[in-house]
């Protein structure tokens, strides 16, 4: 049979349910087979799952993939990153250690406006190479879809090109980028001093960006980061009004460092997500789950940020939200490039236990991007080919072997056909 393959000799496949979210105690739930489990693939898609001994017949002149005694689990989805930035930001690192915020930071013309600087000066090869080194850098780690953000252009042309730059390095990466406009990432320096300044950056945002953004569908999705400091409530929910009319599916940084009231805000707009969340309150959490707006924890920045409050996972999950997990990769607030030490965190302080820790970042994450059922974080008869191959012994030592990358490979048979 031509274009068909078969993984086997694995010990254990995750296939992390059907196509649907995980809600609740279903978290825990991933669809383990461990009975000489094997994988049929034909033109890129799962055919089969489940014994050897019961693979189809068809598939026995099938090209053979040795899973070398590894664990089988669905290609990660990382649904929160920021790949297109071309030089990292250690300096800062240096200035949070000697006691600096990050709000300090900003202040001094670091954070965003640093990289911001930084894209804008690099030409489209440098922007696109280099964003192609970051999203490897996630695919290493057992990554196969990554939502990739704007946010560093904070302009058109550049806000433009960071998107192309992430269309771009996703094909030359081999990895399924969903990209989100985030001009609305922070006041860029010229639109600063006075209301007037502000008012011209957000029309500029809502009357130009987002319909170039949009149009042929360069992005997916826009972002608005509602905190102190940045964009209030109002502001977030006129953007993000904006973004739904073009079509754009809308998420919303809520509740990072202070509780803002994003997350309403994200429920109000009907928005795919909410992400962060660390200072989330009850009433937001629950105008999330009637909303059906997911809850992506970051807990990678709450690490690197040395913040004292971790987003509380455990009571999400209790309530029954879709929660997702992600890198939130990022020069400046999340140089983490690894889903393993992401789940490792939020096993360590947000409540999540192992099993909950991959849904959060395979079938679950690829809801929170609304992806279409049973494509991506699955493993499933009609499921894209795109599997992270662990060398562990059971799943949840993923999440165990904190700060190791223990992914084998990316096993992905014309996964793209």
């Amino acid at each position: 049979m031509t274009n068909a393959h078969v993984i086997e000799n694995v010990r254990r496949v995750a296939t992390c349910g059907t196509g649907a979210p995980l809600l609740g105690t279903a978290m825990r739930e991933l669809g383990v087979l461990a009975d000489d489990p094997c994988v049929a693939v034909r033109d890129g898609r799962v055919a089969y799952v489940g014994a050897r001994k019961d693979l189809p017949a068809e598939f026995a002149k099938a090209q053979r993939i040795d899973g070398k005694g590894g664990v089988l689990t669905p290609g990660l989805v990382d649904c929160h990153t920021h790949p297109a930035f071309v030089k990292g930001r250690a300096e800062e690192f240096a200035m949070r250690l000697a006691g600096a915020s990050y709000e300090d930071i900003a202040a001094r013309g670091g954070g965003i406006l640093s990289s911001t600087r930084a894209v804008r000066e690099a030409d489209d090869a440098t922007l696109t190479a280099q964003t192609t080194r970051n999203l490897l850098r996630l695919r290493r780690h057992g990554v196969v879809v990554a939502e990739g953000k704007s946010g560093y252009g904070l302009n058109l042309k550049d806000e433009l090109r960071q998107l192309a730059a992430i269309r771009d390095a996703g094909e030359l990466a081999d990895m399924h980028t969903v990209r989100t406009c985030l001009a609305a990432h922070s006041l860029p320096a010229e639109f600063r001093g006075n209301d007037a300044r502000r008012a011209e950056y957000l029309r500029l945002v809502v009357d130009e960006i987002l319909p170039a953004a949009a149009r042929g569908g360069l992005a997916q999705r826009a972002d608005v980061f509602c905190e102190q400091g940045v964009f209030t409530p109002d502001e977030t929910r006129a953007i993000a009004q904006a973004a739904v009319r073009l079509g754009l599916q809308v998420t919303i940084h809520a509740e990072q460092l202070h509780l803002t009231g994003g997350a309403s805000v994200a429920a109000q707009v009907g928005a795919a997500s909410a992400d962060h969340l660390e200072f989330l309150d009850d009433a937001g959490a629950r105008a999330m789950a009637a909303a059906g707006t997911c809850a992506v924890l970051l807990p990678g920045s709450t690490y690197a940020l040395k913040m004292d409050r971790w987003a509380d996972g455990r009571r999400l999950i209790d309530m029954g939200l879709c929660v997702a997990l992600a890198t939130d990769f990022n020069p400046g607030s999340s140089p983490v490039a690894n889903p393993a030490f992401v789940m490792n965190l939020a096993v360590m302080h947000c409540g999540f236990m192992p099993e909950e820790a991959l849904v959060a970042f395979t079938a679950d994450a690829a809801h929170a991007l609304r992806l279409p059922a049973g494509e991506y974080g699955v493993i499933t008869a009609g499921a894209r080919a795109a599997f992270a191959l662990w060398d562990v012994d059971h799943e949840r030592e993923i999440a165990y072997y904190a700060g190791s990358n223990l992914c084998e490979a990316i096993t992905c048979p014309g996964w793209r056909s």
